[in-house]
């Protein structure tokens, strides 16, 4: 049975689309064609990579459940059906053989477990392994500014494979050292910040864009001094496949604009793409708590997590990492949540609801 969330995330694939093969139209053929394994594949991530490594010339593998978007690329791509848990039929029997491939794309990996048995099978088999990791992996006792050699959350318990807000870093970040003890110089990880553009369903970029563009009163951010570090879907995808193509090791924290930007500066520019006056009414703790709403990305101060980190990107932009002007993405996003059915748009997560923001207006006189 498809779950909700799976069901989101068939809905922005199919929504984004156009946006996809409008980017990709200008993509040169890559000199030498590779083949190239995705496993996940069809989330949001997963179309624009596999989009641009088309448009390139290179023959696409996935491994996937085979529950999201089925038939997403029209034949263009072998799809491997199976399962990252090895206890669920028929697991990673698909993967199992002497064939090889290129570049193996990992979308997919948050349960070490899971990362650990793939990674086993496939690591003769393919000359590199990217691996799309998080900045959540970062300690944050050793904040608030991380480079790539900055110290990684602890694994968590091995019996710990739910995934949740408290477990998602340290799930990653063991699932990252995984992968780069068995692969080596063979293995590339990319950690990027929060990740926004058409198709987001995870609902936080596209709150902002489409409450800013509808006016009045804004409620915003308690700090607007906070800095907010994003990359667009469609610099990142492209990207993490141009790093498989190169055979480009390392480490990289996808993590833009090139120059820091508060929350106030990032409203601002919202502001410009709105057709109507906008005026940002700066909340208060107290006034969140009141309220119970969690603005989102925001993000909350706690003994496990940093109002105001900050993560360099220069690794990633010396090995060609680019970040379009927020005004683009902020336009695209628009464009694309506006196309979304009503039914979509109704089940937005995280959003405060007109009658909280009311309320919270009302309390901050």
């Amino acid at each position: 049975m498809t779950t909700r969330r799976e069901l989101l995330q068939w809905l922005g694939a199919a929504m984004a689309m156009p946006a996809l093969a409008s980017a990709e139209e200008g993509a040169a053929r890559a000199a030498k064609p590779l083949d190239i394994l995705f496993l996940g594949g069809t989330g949001f991530l997963g179309p624009y990579q596999v989009e641009h490594a088309l448009a390139r010339g290179h023959r696409v593998t996935l491994f996937n459940r085979g529950k999201s978007a089925p038939g997403l690329f029209g034949g263009r791509a072998e799809i491997l059906l199976g399962n990252r848990d090895t206890k669920i039929e028929p697991g990673l029997a698909a993967l199992q053989g002497t064939r090889r491939w290129d570049v193996v794309i990992d979308n997919s990996g948050y349960v070490p477990r899971h990362v650990r048995d793939s990674v086993e099978l496939l690591k003769d088999r393919c000359r590199r392994y990217v691996f799309v990791s998080t900045v959540a992996v970062y300690d944050p006792a050793t904040g608030p500014r991380f480079d790539e050699r900055s110290a990684l959350r602890a694994a968590p318990s091995p019996a710990t494979e739910e995934v949740t807000g408290q477990t998602y870093g340290p799930l990653k970040a063991e699932c990252d050292r995984i992968v780069r003890a068995t692969f080596g110089d063979r293995a590339t990880v990319v950690r990027p910040t929060y990740i926004v553009g058409p198709g987001d369903d995870t609902d936080r970029f596209t709150y902002w864009v489409e409450r800013v563009a509808r006016g009045g009163e804004v409620l915003a951010p308690p700090d607007p001094k906070v800095e907010l570090q994003w990359v667009d879907v469609r610099d990142l995808c492209p990207w993490i496949v141009d790093l498989g193509e190169r055979d480009q090791p390392g480490i990289f924290n996808a993590a833009g604009p090139e120059t820091p930007v508060n929350w106030e500066q990032v409203l601002q520019e919202l502001a410009k793409g709105s057709a109507q006056p906008v005026k940002f009414r700066w909340a208060t703790s107290d006034v969140l708590q009141k309220t119970g709403i969690r603005l989102p990305l925001v993000r909350q101060a706690s003994a496990t997590t940093l109002a105001s980190p900050h993560f360099d990107g220069a690794a990633a932009a010396a090995a060609g990492l680019r970040y379009r002007p927020l005004a683009d993405t902020a336009a695209a996003t628009l464009a694309w949540w506006r196309a979304q059915p009503e039914e979509r748009r109704a089940k937005a997560e995280g959003w405060p609801t007109p009658e909280q923001e009311k309320e919270a207006l009302r309390l901050l006189g």
